[in-house]
């Protein structure tokens, strides 16, 4: 099945490895993921705190692995922004930061929890997909 969802990417350090203002090595399939999302209809928006020439940079960087976005730092491509109309958070279904709860998981593991829709949480340091959670036994009729 096709999706319309939109998400939101962040940059450094979920695409590549934070090197701001530089570019860092892509992470560990980050293009491959983001073509394989992109072709199975998900909209790709660039949420990064870049602006300017290092923003150009980006996109540039992105463009030249493969990846073109929806939108870059809006909610969609042409959007005029204007701060008596609207609040600066954009909309997307979905957000990829490596600043997520828990950190990072890995692009592998982020395909999983898109694609299987998959719950999960974070226990101490680390990322817990629905499937690998401890299930609490029912202790009476209702709970």
């Amino acid at each position: 099945m096709k999706s319309n969802k939109k998400l939101a990417i962040d940059f450094d350090g979920t695409i590549v490895e934070d090197a701001y203002p530089g570019i860092g090595k892509p992470k560990t399939f980050a293009f491959e993921t983001l073509k394989k999302l992109q072709s199975e209809g998900y909209r790709l928006i660039l949420w990064t705190y870049r602006h300017g020439k290092t923003l150009d940079e980006a996109v540039e960087f992105c463009k030249k692995n493969g990846v073109e976005f929806y939108a870059v730092n809006s909610s969609f491509e042409g959007e005029i922004f204007d701060h008596s109309q609207a609040s600066r958070k954009i909309d997307a279904d979905l957000f990829i930061d490596d600043r997520n709860l828990g950190g990072f998981p890995g692009w592998g593991e982020i395909y999983n929890i898109i694609n299987e829709r998959i719950e999960f949480r974070v226990e101490g340091s680390e990322v817990l997909a629905y499937s690998k959670m401890k299930k609490d036994k029912k202790k009476g009729l209702f709970w």
